[in-house]
């Protein structure tokens, strides 16, 4: 199960250590995309496989969907674990998420996270106030 958080370094080459605990749910190649407010969502490849099955499922004349399952896939990359832990983020997705010196890591269950730090730091503060909130909300959902 991928939970927690780590912070690390990208290096310049855009290279990110991955902890060797999510690698064993993550597998030694795993997608990496665009995610929602400014992180990536790194996501194994049975997890990928998954929500790639429920996208094909999607209407084809549902524009937006349609819309949404290509932009998705198209920021979509293969990332390999070489042998120091670390995967290749490519430039266009750094960028996306402001990654360029510190990182966080952010375990959700099936997929992680990739932040800037200062950008999820203030995230996570947001969220802290709204967590009583979010909590009831949850209850109301059955969870």
């Amino acid at each position: 199960m991928l939970i927690g958080s780590h912070n690390h370094t990208i290096d310049n080459k855009g290279r990110l250590f991955i902890p060797a605990k999510w690698r064993d749910d993550l597998g030694n190649a795993f997608i990496v995309t665009k995610g929602f407010g400014k992180c990536l969502f790194g996501m194994s490849l049975p997890e990928w496989e998954k929500l790639s099955a429920k996208l094909a499922a999607l209407p084809l004349t549902d524009k937006q969907a349609q819309q949404f399952v290509r932009y998705l896939s198209s920021w979509a990359t293969d990332c390999e674990v070489d042998k120091q832990g670390r995967i290749l983020i490519p430039a266009k997705l750094r960028t996306f998420a402001q990654l360029d010196k510190e990182v966080t890591l952010i375990g959700v269950t099936n997929r992680i996270e990739i932040w800037n730090s200062a950008v999820w730091e203030a995230m996570d503060a947001e969220m802290e106030s709204e967590y009583d909130e979010m909590m009831a909300r949850m209850a109301n959902m059955g969870i």
